[in-house]
């Protein structure tokens, strides 16, 4: 996974130094860059039921790679800029999640760790 995932954040690198946008890949844009594309991801799901948000027909679950990847390419991006390795942060914020909700406590709860 780490492999592929290397590939395609060169592969991200390629495709804008070809097109001369690294001007415009700064952090700021590309977290509004990100921020909107999860907006769209949203709005796939905006006026569905739970049950309906559940099965997507194959249009909209096209929509939805769509869109989830055009995120994903940006949060590539930004976290490229910083060095962030996605795959360890990742791992150490399950971690951090894992004690702010114990099994015993939140099991069953969508309550925020503060309301435990």
């Amino acid at each position: 996974m780490q492999d592929r995932i290397k590939r395609l954040k060169s592969a991200l690198v390629e495709f804008a130094r070809k097109r001369d946008w690294e001007q415009f890949h700064t952090p700021k844009n590309l977290a509004m860059a990100m921020s909107v594309e999860a907006a769209e991801v949203v709005e796939i799901f905006q006026w569905l039921t739970d049950a309906q948000s559940r099965r997507l027909g194959p249009r909209d679950a096209a929509r939805l790679a769509d869109e989830l990847a055009d995120t994903y390419i940006y949060l590539l991006r930004l976290a490229a800029h910083y060095d962030i390795d996605l795959i360890d942060a990742a791992v150490r914020k399950l971690r951090k999640s894992a004690r702010k909700y114990p099994v015993g406590k939140a099991r069953g709860r969508a309550l925020k760790y503060t309301e435990l």
